[in-house]
């Protein structure tokens, strides 16, 4: 069997300390394949999103193997994994976390500079132009929509190329119509570039349109959508 995009196995994951420590994940096994587009769904305070900082590297699993593109992250140095983070996967948050005092284009171009890449701000046009706003590059966060925040947040994901795409509730903070140009967006992007995406919604709809839903409660997947996918395939 070809090596996985993602595999986690026995996780678990308390926060905080004392009385205040929450188990908050509870022995996850979770396996993604190459390209495949996984939805993770579930209540608030389920754990679903603490998942995809483990799948990100944002946090550090207690116990468990997890294994990212066939690394395995555990006793990774801050800075070799920022760098591996950085080579391999995109993140893309609900809150964009854009850069306030930076223009579209560097935002996009700073961390391309940062890994070492000499032609980070050509890389970061091309990457803006795909997502429809090369003609708001020099324009800043706070004279952009959300869509365009959110859209400039995607090409800084996207421009390092990544194999796997993370996205915590992206449409999160958009109206409707705004949040399906994005989800559209997404989704065409990881159709053309053939990344693995996983993402983190309460939206049904968005998540109905990923390849398999894996549903978390508890700090526990009782749902990995395995044999729904499966069957879907066969029909």
């Amino acid at each position: 069997m070809a090596e996985p995009a993602i595999r986690l196995q026995k996780v678990h994951l308390t926060l905080g300390q004392g009385r205040g420590a929450v188990h908050v994940l509870k022995g996850v096994d979770l396996r993604v394949e190459r390209g495949e587009s996984v939805g993770i769904v579930g209540p608030s305070g389920s754990g679903k999103s603490t998942l995809l900082m483990v799948l990100a590297g944002l946090e550090r699993a207690d116990e468990g193997v997890v294994e990212i593109a066939g690394q395995s992250l555990q006793g990774l140095s801050e800075d070799r994994l920022a760098a591996f983070r950085g080579r391999h996967v995109g993140i893309v948050f609900q809150s964009f976390h854009l850069i306030p005092n930076m223009t579209a284009l560097e935002n996009v171009a700073v961390p391309l500079e940062l890994a070492g890449h000499a032609d980070a701000f050509a890389r970061a046009r091309r990457e803006l132009e795909a997502v429809g706003l090369g003609q708001r590059a020099d324009h800043y966060p706070g004279s952009l929509s959300g869509g365009e925040q959110q859209r400039v947040a995607i090409a800084r994901a996207l421009a390092p190329e990544p194999a796997i795409l993370i996205a915590d509730e992206p449409t999160g903070n958009l109206d409707a119509e705004t949040g399906a140009t994005v989800a559209d967006l997404l989704f065409a992007e990881r159709e053309r570039r053939s990344m693995t995406m996983v993402l983190v919604t309460h939206d049904k709809t968005l998540a109905a349109r990923c390849g398999r839903e894996v549903s978390v409660r508890s700090g526990e997947i009782y749902d990995d959508g395995r044999s729904a996918a499966l069957s879907s395939a066969a029909e």
